[in-house]
């Protein structure tokens, strides 16, 4: 099983790319936010890859995080969804956009990607809508922020009680999860120290799922 591959773009194709691995060019499907992420012909890149296998034929298919890789077995797993629909999907939502969709049960937006109607829409979003949560703390540990970054500390505009001591990993990591889906530092850790004072000793994709509710949209 190929799970990475590093080395030199060689070519870039309408929806794959070749990449020159000391001197083994292989040839590996993306979707198009993954090609307008890679770097110029002759540049080097590094893909995690996923190979599917048919009588046929294999495809490598490319992702530039693990969590983008995991969206793409997901989604590969719910009947009716094909790897080009999975790529259609990831290239029209992103990986956080799919969380964020499919956490919030938001089938409309899967909808959007092309080739992918409204039942099989709703199809991933109730056979996936549990496993969100899971996939979106595996990003958590994944992205670092540059030197020169500015971080703002937004005070709470009430008291929050401290929180449990054996959960405040599972919080940090929640707090991570949904601050890389968009949310803003000061609602997403309301959200978080809410859902942990209603579940003390809840995990992190507990923690994630229960703050997704509490910031969804009312009405």
């Amino acid at each position: 099983m190929i799970g990475k591959l590093s080395g030199r773009i060689d070519y870039r194709g309408a929806d794959h790319v070749l990449v020159d691995v000391r001197g083994v060019g292989y040839i590996v499907y993306v979707s198009d936010r993954t090609m307008a992420a890679l770097p110029a012909i002759g540049q080097a890149a590094a893909l995690y890859t996923e190979l599917l296998v048919r009588e046929d034929n294999l495809q490598l298919f490319g992702f530039t995080s693990l969590v983008e890789k995991e969206w793409h077995r997901l989604l590969m797993s719910v009947q009716g969804i094909g790897a080009k629909a999975s790529m259609a999907i990831l290239g029209t939502l992103g990986p956080d956009g799919v969380s964020r969709a499919i956490a919030l049960g938001d089938w409309n937006a899967v909808k959007a990607a092309p080739g992918v109607g409204p039942k099989i829409a709703q199809r991933v979003v109730n056979e996936l809508k549990d496993k969100a949560p899971a996939v979106m703390a595996m990003g958590t540990g994944q992205a670092s922020v540059p030197e020169d970054t500015v971080v703002e500390v937004i005070e709470p505009a009430a008291p929050v009680s401290t929180p449990p001591v054996n959960n405040s990993s599972a919080q940090a990591e929640a707090l991570s999860a949904l601050q890389n889906l968009g949310y803003a530092p000061g609602e997403a850790a309301g959200a978080v120290a809410q859902a942990s004072g209603e579940a003390p000793d809840a995990d992190t994709s507990a923690l994630i799922r229960t703050a997704l509710k509490l910031l969804a949209p009312k009405g």
